[in-house]
């Protein structure tokens, strides 16, 4: 197993609570209370000959042990791989199920609902550069850049347990408004069967100046688009490559940016609108909301 591959795992969602009145002080990292938790060196097994690729996503099964991980095919991309990049390890590190292959080129994100299902994201993140600005956006209109073959990728995946595949998002290829997705990275599914998906990896226009996507997705269960919100930008409503989605007790959905040099989380009262109550805003670990809040507190471990 290569150790490096594993705590890569880029970022970490951990809910905390922000009392910080607006304008208010600045609330330094709290990192120096004490750590529960064990590191466990080589407690996945992977098969025999198979090695650990880029690894983004983790999920926990409906069981409360076992662990899903949606992995890059002992590389940074399944795109030319006939490997199974979507995993399941029982509680001992076992691999118990696999598959996904010819299917998911770039796993990003992943999701277990509460009937089970696993959902994939497939971000078609790799087309080169920096993290910041990964992948150029392309130009108003169209899809992403593809290899050869038949347009693929910029999708998400519904699969049962068994991994049979049940529903997929998105136009094969990607797309740009209308024709859904472009780099999508993480998708989630609230308890009425609503599906939430975070669209957009990029933080720089191409070279016409067009603007990255970045903005988030609300679906029914069935997979009816019902309605979209956000663009790309600095704003305090505007998103920077929205990487991440979580929901409170109360199946409020928040979206999180990152691009590594600008942190920040946005809860929605209602889907689409940000409000003071519901939102917090966070740049280089410091915290501010305009009122008690519920906040989302970010860790990220750049590549």
């Amino acid at each position: 197993m290569q150790r490096s591959h594993l705590i890569s795992i880029a970022c970490s969602l951990v809910a905390t609570v922000a009392a910080a009145q607006a304008n208010g002080p600045t609330m330094a990292p709290i990192n120096s209370g004490p750590n529960p938790y064990q590191t466990i060196e080589g407690w996945a097994k992977m098969p025999e000959g198979r090695v650990w690729g880029s690894t983004s996503a983790v999920a926990i099964d409906r069981d409360g042990q076992s662990i899903w991980v949606a992995e890059r095919c002992g590389a940074n991309s399944c795109a030319t791989s006939t490997l199974d990049p979507i995993l399941k390890f029982d509680p001992t590190g076992k691999l118990v199920k696999s598959f996904g292959a010819g299917l998911v080129g770039a796993p990003h994100g992943i999701f277990v609902d509460r009937e089970n299902n696993v959902w994939a994201v497939d971000c078609s993140c790799l087309g080169g550069g920096a993290r910041g600005g990964r992948g150029a956006a392309p130009a108003a209109g169209a899809a992403p850049a593809q290899p050869e073959g038949p347009p693929k990728g910029h999708q998400i995946y519904k699969f049962s347990a068994d991994g049979k595949l049940l529903m997929t998002l998105g136009k094969a290829g990607g797309g740009r408004d209308a024709e859904y997705f472009t780099q999508p990275n993480a998708v989630l599914v609230a308890p009425n069967g609503d599906i939430f998906v975070a669209e957009g990896h990029s933080s720089r226009p191409d070279a016409n100046g067009v603007p990255p996507t970045a903005r988030v997705y609300k679906f029914s269960r069935d997979g009816k688009l019902i309605k979209t919100w956000g663009q790309w930008g600095k704003g305090p409503d505007d998103f920077d490559q929205p990487h991440a989605l979580a929901m409170d007790s109360n199946s409020r959905p928040g979206a999180t940016d990152s691009n590594c040099s600008t942190w920040s989380a946005m809860a929605f009262a209602a889907p689409g609108q940000n409000s003071a109550s519901a939102a917090a805003r966070m740049r280089s670990s410091r915290a501010r909301s305009s009122s008690s809040a519920r906040a989302l507190k970010i860790s990220c471990a750049c590549e």
